[in-house]
């Protein structure tokens, strides 16, 4: 979904809250289930604090045109255990030094810094929602690079897996 307020996107899990919030913040637990369907996490670091930094690696299929190591960093701004995390989204090198999306494959109007949200809430049944908002970029055709790059596609399979995650 996009709207005047960015990208957002929501699955609801059948995991109480804790348990997503782990998945979401212990590095090996991000490693089972981060990157899309048949992507791997084979680095996964992560400073949980206001002004700490994660950077996380993804590598590709073997043989695709993904098949290398890919990183995103960003700063934490804002944490809330078990609540809120809000906190910068850039890619990155291997340090987590910022790099030009373009180098990435982006498009040139790909935001080089977003901020996103991340919420969990329980839900009715043991069950709850996490929801990732990205904030509306500074123009229209930094929203529509950021919808065309298949982030939703993407952050919708790595759910997919974050829900099997939570099963095993």
């Amino acid at each position: 979904m996009a709207d005047e307020n960015g990208v957002v996107i929501e699955r609801v899990f059948d995991a109480p809250r804790e348990a997503v919030w782990k998945a979401w913040t212990d590095p090996e637990m991000v490693k089972k289930w981060w990157g899309p369907e048949g992507f791997s996490a084979p680095s996964v670091k992560i400073d949980l604090r206001v002004g700490g930094k994660y950077t996380y690696a993804m590598q590709g299929p073997k043989g695709s045109e993904w098949d290398r190591v890919m990183y995103s960093s960003g700063i934490f701004k804002e944490v809330i255990p078990n609540e809120k995390i809000v906190t910068t989204d850039y890619f990155s090198d291997e340090e987590g030094n910022k790099i030009k999306p373009s180098d990435e494959g982006q498009a040139k109007n790909f935001p080089a810094e977003m901020t996103v949200s991340i919420t969990f809430e329980d839900i009715e049944g043991g069950k709850s929602k996490l929801s990732i908002m990205y904030e509306r970029p500074e123009t229209e055709e930094q929203l529509q690079a950021m919808l065309k790059s298949g982030m939703k596609e993407g952050w919708n399979s790595s759910l997919d897996k974050l829900a099997d995650a939570l099963k095993s």
